[in-house]
């Protein structure tokens, strides 16, 4: 009875009616496959250059594809290429990315060429930064212009949810992850009707993305690593050790991401600012390997192929290299996100942790590592879990990991974020 009175005290948003919803299904399609295009044409744009830049060159010169020389040359040239593009390009290439998030600005139309360009020269060229960041902006942007100009009635707040949730399905080949991240982000803002009257468009938007860019792209994140029937003790103990070691190491990361950028900043200008980046990473390059170069999801997969392939010491070193890298590439004005690379961080850790206790089973490991770094570098709760559970690929992974969750959390949770306010100083 007690029960029953509570939830007749609670008050009910008024559902929104489907009349209302209906006219929404067509732009939210359209700006789904809209945004998806775009994703996979800088993405397929991106590889091209790459062979070029580190296949066919390095080939006609007679130097090695990934030999210590060429990974300086080539990290150094291209902060070189797109430090004239934030220098010299109309918008500057946008705001410093050390201060952009998932949640982008609505950028002016001026500013996403020289985004896009310096975007698709980063990822090409080898510096530790996804796409995520960069396209997610330019489809908000676009959405943002064009929406208004053909469908005036909508508020222009539905299209920044529309391009946001349809590129994050497009990233990850799945709406899921939009969907989730879009009610993490709800979760703090008074909204009018239910949860899933709010998410009707965003996820139609994301569904639209994600079928887009698996049928012209076939966009997967899953690692085919063993899977896990039933979780055992152990299992469990690993996964909150590991996801613990994984939340230490981002934030380490996260503390060292603001004087990492002051550091930078002193140099006041582009043409200083990313050649110098560049020339770091190179050294990073050259010290952790060409698996630690470029977004990550490739060399992922890579790493997850062959899990007894390298050392305990060999995955401690590209864990730590790579962590590095990303923090650099972000604080010295690569254009790029954070997610993929915090990826590839916490595969390396977990099959580190494969390494030294052969008990620890490798998609546990993983998955349990990627939590971690993710919670740390992300804060975003659901779209963690909801990464490391796509990689694990196991429904019994999902136990553990919720479990995993709890402790990192307290470790990430009312601290700095990596990510900075304009005026450079932290977020928490």
């Amino acid at each position: 009875m007690a029960q029953d009175s509570a939830q007749q005290a609670l008050p009910t948003a008024p559902a929104t009616p489907a009349r209302a919803l209906l006219p929404l299904i067509l732009p939210a399609l359209l700006v789904g496959v809209v945004s998806s295009l775009l994703f996979v044409g800088v993405s397929v744009a991106a590889e091209k250059l790459k062979g070029v830049l580190w296949q066919n060159l390095p080939d006609a010169l007679g130097i090695g594809r990934y030999s210590v020389l060429w990974i300086f040359v080539m990290l150094t040239a291209t902060g070189i290429a797109v430090g004239l593009v934030v220098w010299k390009v109309p918008g500057h290439a946008g705001p410093d990315p050390a201060t952009m998030g998932l949640n982008a600005p609505a950028l002016p139309p001026v500013v996403l060429p020289g985004l896009l360009l310096a975007a698709a020269l980063m990822l090409a060229g080898g510096p530790s930064l996804g796409p995520e960041n960069p396209i997610i902006a330019v489809n908000i942007g676009l959405a943002v212009w064009l929406g208004p100009r053909c469908l005036p009635r909508l508020p222009g707040g539905l299209w920044v949810a529309l391009a946001e949730a349809a590129t994050l399905g497009a990233l990850f080949g799945t709406p899921v992850g939009a969907a989730l991240v879009i009610s993490e982000a709800l979760a703090g803002q008074q909204i009018k009707g239910l949860l899933w009257d709010n998410l009707f468009a965003p996820l139609a938007a994301a569904a639209a993305g994600a079928l887009t860019t698996d049928l012209v792209h076939h966009a997967s994140l899953d690692l085919h690593l063993p899977p896990i029937d039933k979780p055992y003790e152990g299992d469990v103990l690993a996964a909150v050790v590991v996801a613990t070691v994984g939340a230490l190491l981002g934030m380490c990361a996260v503390h060292a991401f603001p004087y990492l950028h002051t550091a930078f900043q002193r140099l006041r200008h582009p043409m200083l600012m990313l050649p110098a980046g560049g020339l770091v990473l190179g050294a990073l390059g050259a010290l952790g390997g060409p698996l630690t170069l470029f977004k990550g999801l490739d060399q992922v997969a890579e790493l997850a192929r062959d899990p007894e392939g390298w050392t305990a010491g060999q995955f401690a070193t590209m864990t730590v290299v790579k962590l590095a890298a990303l923090t650099v590439a972000a604080t010295c004005g690569f254009r790029g996100g954070r997610i993929f690379p915090a990826v590839f961080v916490g595969t390396a850790l977990g099959l580190c942790a494969h390494a030294l206790v052969p008990g620890v089973q490798p998609a546990v490991g993983v998955a349990a590592g990627v939590l971690g770094m993710l919670l740390a570098v992300t804060r975003q709760g659901w779209l963690s879990l909801f990464t490391a559970a796509v990689l694990g690929a196991s429904p019994a992974i999902l136990i553990l990991l919720c479990i995993a969750s709890l402790p990192a959390w307290l470790l990430v949770t009312g601290r700095q974020q990596m990510q900075l306010r304009p005026d450079g100083t932290a977020i928490r």
